[in-house]
């Protein structure tokens, strides 16, 4: 569009006396001035002339001033030209009306010509720019994203590598419609100080309203990770301070590498896309981009579309496919091995009694390991003393719909704790709709301040809620619950006491309280007192050791920040600790420090959870098994350790099985089973060995167990029995299926009904 050399003013009026006065006014500042009589006019003469100034009565026929501002301020093109609004009427309810539609300034019609001439000039001069369109944030001094994006197109064009990242601190929205949007440019500028604190040549930092976008050049993939890794832990352990106020804050990351068919706009897209999902985990993993990952979201919809129509159809589908995945491992561990047996027979190698002494030294070995954590359960330790208490924090972590019946059971027991410092409890929950039980946590928390109810709006998962509750921490030390548990009134006390006096992370004893409730609740009540009085204390002092088990869990604050818990690991719990364990940290197990809590009621329930756990684990052991070997802070025995923990654990299950395929090839070599010699002294040895090991670990158990369940002695007699007959090959069985769901991709987090 041609420019003049004049500033041109476009006057909208539509009194003629008033209009021919000002225009003559202006134009006396050597001004161009085209006039209008109502703002549809107005329109028309904007495209015309592209005006540097626009001057406009309120009260028009048509089209009045307050229309004018909106259009105008509602197109791209004439966004950003200044407009001063008159007035006959001068209220102030006028007045922050026009300028909360985008005026830039606001005149009575009663103000002399000078004072119209120098509010014009001033205006000429000293244009208002849209915030848009400055080259850097006015608040904080970063880029904003229109400049980011030329950048970032920029080192595309030089063919240059490099990645770009969003990042966002979550919490930030929250604490801000708290404490005002003040909070927002303090916050993002000490944000910024902690990456060009230690920031990399040439790093580009950019804003799009909360968001910051990093823009690292020359940087490959893992170089970039490892920078936005190092970042994230930073972050969420520095102390952001506005004010009298303090806060924790957690980064979600997601970045993306710089590709040369892609402008600026479409990878702050994709990074974005990353971010989103980073979003719903909050684990301090910055994600990368991932083509499939507009797919994953849908799909996720639908399936949490399908979660709430869960047809008889359904059920069957997910029956039958687990039946058809127990068969597969019977054909890998059972008819496999006889066929190889059979084959190499026919070639004249008979390889089975080689297997069978393998075998035999394997069943061994774990009797071995068995007896020897019963025997070093034995001695009871209790931790050192202490003269203080610092501020200490519950987080209960919840599923509502599955929980709501016994969630504020969990929270009064909660409120009992006796602790003599300063105490808090976090609740927080996901659900997919409101409920009415919400409304009872609010009347909780005004009645004691020191329960803080927390809904994670984005929440799939426990790993989500805990690793959202933490901004909210104020304690030391902080206990990681289910909602099922009920901890003893001392337990903060005696959890403070083991990480006041060198350790990092204290697991405690969960105790079954609804036993009677079936023969499956039975059974885990005795069978968690096998885990939990004999072989966790037993392979922590075996092994030099502990593991966090997921609740009634007790970590220093700051290394749970640090570690947080990955919401795509099926047993987050078991994940973190030996993240923590590759660093050289301490885990204590305490069978003394107990929290009550409800045991699955039915085979079905308890099939879920033990799948869960046991694929868990097994997602554990790919992941975690060499960076642990290969750690310096681990010591021979503690690698060990290892070893029997994810290796062994995965092994034995197919091990077990080996008698079947062996004893049968035997039989089908011989003639029939009546043609074995079953007295054979290593198989005799073996078999007492191993069926001993039972019983045996059975008195270590009652010896060990909780008064409560000690007292139900009939209980520890029907485990002998279902364990003999049943359950010990239930538990194998799991651990098998469980490894070909995890190979054929099939990760199925289901909650376990409470009642």
């Amino acid at each position: 569009m041609h420019r003049h050399s004049k500033a041109i003013i476009l006057l909208v009026e539509d009194n003629h006396s008033f209009r021919e006065l000002a225009a003559y006014t202006l134009s006396s500042m050597g001004c161009e001035v085209v006039t209008a009589i109502d703002g549809a006019e107005a329109l028309l003469r904007v495209d015309e002339i592209a005006p540097d100034l626009i001057v406009s009565d309120v009260m028009m026929p048509r089209l009045n001033g307050f229309e004018l501002v909106r259009a105008l301020r509602s197109n791209p093109e004439t966004e950003s030209i200044p407009i001063i609004l008159l007035t006959a009427k001068g209220e102030e309810t006028d007045i922050i009306e026009g300028l909360g539609l985008g005026a830039d300034d606001y005149l009575p019609k009663t103000a002399s010509m000078a004072q119209l001439q120098a509010r014009v000039k001033s205006m000429i001069e000293r244009p208002p720019v849209v915030r848009a369109q400055l080259p850097r944030n006015q608040r904080t001094g970063l880029l904003n994203q229109h400049t980011f994006v030329r950048e970032v197109e920029m080192e595309i064009n030089r063919g240059e590598r490099g990645c770009l990242a969003v990042i966002t601190l979550d919490e930030l929205d929250r604490i801000s419609a708290r404490f005002g949007r003040r909070v927002d440019a303090a916050v993002i500028r000490q944000f910024i100080a902690l990456i060009t604190f230690d920031q990399w040549q040439f790093e580009i930092i950019g804003q799009e309203d909360n968001k910051i976008l990093l823009l690292m050049p020359e940087k490959y993939i893992l170089e970039a990770r490892r920078r936005l890794r190092s970042l994230a832990r930073q972050v969420a352990m520095h102390m952001f301070v506005v004010g009298d106020e303090q806060f924790r804050l957690t980064p979600v990351i997601g970045f993306v590498p710089l590709d040369a068919d892609a402008t600026g706009e479409e990878l702050i897209d994709r990074a974005a896309a990353a971010h989103a999902f980073a979003a719903r985990q909050l684990d301090l993993e910055p994600l990368e981009y991932e083509p499939q990952m507009e797919a994953l979201a849908h799909q996720v919809k639908r399936q949490t579309q399908a979660l709430k129509k869960i047809t008889l159809w359904s059920r069957l589908r997910r029956n039958s496919r687990a039946i058809w995945q127990i068969g597969l491992t019977l054909v890998i561990g059972v008819i496999l091995p006889f066929i190889i047996y059979a084959l190499l027979d026919s070639r004249g190698m008979d390889i089975t009694q080689e297997v069978y002494i393998l075998v035999v030294i394997g069943l061994i070995f774990t009797a071995v390991l068995i007896w020897w954590e019963g025997l070093r359960s034995f001695r009871r330790i209790d931790p050192p003393g202490v003269e203080k208490y610092p501020p200490a924090s519950a987080i209960i972590a919840a599923y509502l719909p599955n929980e709501a019946a016994t969630i504020e059971a969990t929270i009064e027991a909660f409120l009992r704790v006796d602790y003599p410092g300063e105490y808090q409890v976090i609740l927080a929950y996901n659900t997919p709709r409101d409920m009415a039980i919400e409304k009872t946590f609010q009347e909780i928390a005004r009645r004691d301040p020191c329960f803080v109810p927390m809904r994670v709006s984005a929440s799939t998962s426990k790993a989500q809620n805990v690793n959202a509750a933490l901004a909210q921490v104020e304690g030391k030390f902080v206990g990681v619950f289910d909602a099922d548990h009920h901890p003893d009134p001392d337990s903060f006390k005696r959890a403070w006491r083991w990480l006041a006096n060198g350790y990092d992370i204290v697991q405690g004893h969960c105790l079954v309280r609804n036993g009677d409730a079936s023969w499956v609740a039975r059974t885990v009540a005795v069978e968690f007192e096998s885990i939990y009085a004999v072989s966790h204390p037993g392979r922590a002092r075996l092994h030099d050791f502990g593991i966090f088990g997921g609740s009634n869990g007790f970590w220093k604050t700051d290394l749970l920040r640090q570690t947080r818990m990955h919401g795509f690991m099926l047993t987050e719990d078991i994940d973190s600790s030996f993240r923590v364990i590759e660093n050289g940290c301490k885990i204590a197990s305490d069978p003394y420090l107990v929290s009550r809590e409800l045991a699955p009621t039915q085979l079905q329930a308890l099939w879920n959870q033990r799948m869960r756990w046991a694929q868990g684990w097994f997602q554990v052991a790919l992941h975690r098994s060499l960076p642990l070997f290969r750690s310096p802070k681990l010591t021979i025995r503690q690698k060990m350790g290892i070893f029997h923990l994810l290796i062994w654990r995965e092994i034995y299950p197919w091990l077990s099985l080996q008698m079947i395929p062996i004893v049968s090839f035997w039989a089908w070599k011989s003639g029939g089973f009546d043609r074995i010699n079953w007295f054979v002294p290593i198989f005799v040895v073996t078999t007492l060995v191993t069926m001993g090991t039972g019983p045996g670990q059975l008195l270590f158990v009652y010896r060990l167990a909780d008064p409560q369940i000690r007292r139900n002695r009939r209980w520890f007699w029907w485990y002998l029995l279902i364990t003999i007959i049943f359950y010990t090959e239930f538990k194998n069985m799991i651990g098998r299926v469980a490894q070909i769901k995890e190979i054929m991709g099939e990760r199925v987090w289901r909650a376990t009904p409470r009642g």
